[in-house]
């Protein structure tokens, strides 16, 4: 019985919150409250939920923290002169703006939200992909994928479902799972240039040299006006190289090109008020500081985000009242991710409490033929592909991954590996209808999420199985 009232709560929760009918939050404390009252173990709700908020609160802290560290050093510019460096870099070659759009994405998703994350990627790269007429789906498909891989890091949300849901600490997770994880960015990064050459061989180039036409005394130039908006300094660049080569016939002018749609697209707004250049080095060396204490594990990760994040607000804003806007600047965030975590204490504890989740592993067992029982890690990394993109985060990792890893746990396969393993399917997660930031990324590039759908898929299912392949390989999972 406790088998069938287990799978019925997962079932129950994933539907609903697949349906919308429900938010993440209120599913996971109202469900399970219910299902324990079905269990006859009502009574003892209240102890499964103290139990599993008070293993919960260290990763609630790092998230919070984490989030308001890297929201303030977004704020006083940390990562600007990376984004000018790289539209820089780019100049107005579809090659390099394809692997410029897979290292922005992959550096400013170190704040560990995706929104925030394709919000200034778009920004940045939207204007280019539109006046050289490149694929728009490159573009999201691209910076999905980078996205999905470093939002494995510990406070990007998967790595701490995992935690939160095995009762394991966050860096154990993750730090082994580095060189995987770097195997897959590195895919993305070599996924960038194939798709980039496939871009320039359709387009062509477009250099930065100006000719000054004496007779007409008017500059034509082969450069692209980033985020000009169609202004009246604006000129018909020509095109070199492609099919178009020479020719103005085929060179994307300002109306064909964007249609104004460009206009106000800017990278980071330059004049913001929150701006802090005299502190740029101070910040980049704690943010350094900050990330190799982390690997290094000299002071559990809560410790160093709540440290870090009370020295930047100190540092960049001594007001009070200017510290007060920027925590309430990232309140959203900040409530929605640590809300789910304590509110995961009620799913997990009534899991855990009530026996079904062993149960239930029971059950998986005889069900997995004897034969794959010692592979359990390397069935939860292929599961995790479908699995985390037909349903949410919350559901994989508080639903399911503790049934499998109970599973495992039956044949020697421990936790910590079944943890690793569940992270490989997060690259084609990204771009799951079920994520929230997915609707951010096409709205702002202007692109059908179906055509995002077809092209993206494929090649973020290659890259999850690259991370697989790394893991096995170097004996992570």
């Amino acid at each position: 019985m406790l088998t069938i009232l287990g799978f019925a709560m997962i079932a129950t929760f994933l539907v609903l919150i697949m349906l919308k009918k429900m938010s993440p939050i209120a599913a996971l404390v109202l469900i399970p409250a219910l299902f324990c009252v079905f269990v006859g173990k009502g009574a003892k709700l209240g102890d499964y939920v103290i139990d599993g908020v008070t293993s919960l609160a260290p990763t609630a802290a790092m998230l919070m923290f984490a989030i308001v560290y890297f929201g303030v050093m977004i704020d006083v510019g940390l990562f600007d002169p990376i984004v000018r460096g790289i539209l820089k870099f780019c100049k107005a070659d579809p090659l390099r703006i394809v692997i410029g759009t897979a290292l922005l994405a992959a550096i400013v998703s170190l704040d560990g939200d995706g929104s925030t994350t394709f919000m200034i990627t778009v920004s940045a790269m939207y204007p280019l992909y539109k006046r050289l007429k490149m694929s728009l789906v490159v573009m999201t498909g691209v910076a999905a994928m980078a996205n999905g891989v470093m939002n494995t890091l510990p406070w990007g949300g998967p790595t701490a479902r995992a935690a939160t849901a095995l009762k394991l600490d966050a860096s154990d997770i993750f730090v082994p799972m580095i060189p995987a994880l770097a195997v897959g960015l590195l895919f993305v990064f070599v996924l960038s240039y194939v798709l980039g050459r496939r871009e320039r061989a359709r387009l062509g180039v477009l250099t930065l040299d100006e000719v000054l036409v004496e007779e007409t005394g008017v500059k034509e130039t082969e450069t692209v006006l980033v985020g000009s908006g169609g202004s009246g300094d604006a000129r018909t660049p020509v095109r070199t190289g492609g099919s178009g080569s020479g020719t103005d016939a085929d060179a994307p002018d300002d109306k064909a090109s964007g249609d104004g749609d460009d206009d106000g697209f800017q990278p980071l707004d330059p004049h913001r008020s929150t701006l802090r250049p005299r502190l740029y080095w101070f910040n980049a060396l704690l943010t350094v500081a900050l990330l190799t204490a982390m690997i290094m594990e000299y002071l559990p990760i809560p410790v160093l985000f709540l440290l870090g994040a009370a020295l930047a607000l100190t540092v960049n804003f001594p007001h009070v009242p200017d510290q007060k806007a920027r925590l309430a600047a990232h309140a959203d965030n900040v409530l929605n991710v640590s809300g789910m975590v304590f509110a995961a204490a009620v799913f997990t504890g009534v899991l855990q409490g009530t026996g079904m989740v062993d149960h239930m592993a029971e059950w998986m067992v005889d069900v997995i033929p004897e034969g794959m029982g010692p592979h359990m890690a390397l069935v939860t990394g292929v599961l995790s592909l479908p699995l985390t993109y037909f349903m949410s985060n919350d559901g994989f990792y508080f639903g399911v991954l503790p049934v499998l890893a109970e599973a495992g746990a039956a044949h020697g396969v421990t936790p910590l590996e079944m943890a690793r393993a569940s992270l490989v399917g997060q690259p084609l997660h990204m771009s799951s209808p079920l994520v929230p930031a997915v609707y951010v990324l096409v709205g702002m590039a202007k692109v059908e999420f179906g055509d995002h759908t077809r092209f993206v898929v494929k090649w973020a299912a290659c890259t999850c199985l690259a991370i697989l392949g790394a893991g096995i390989l170097f004996g992570i999972v």
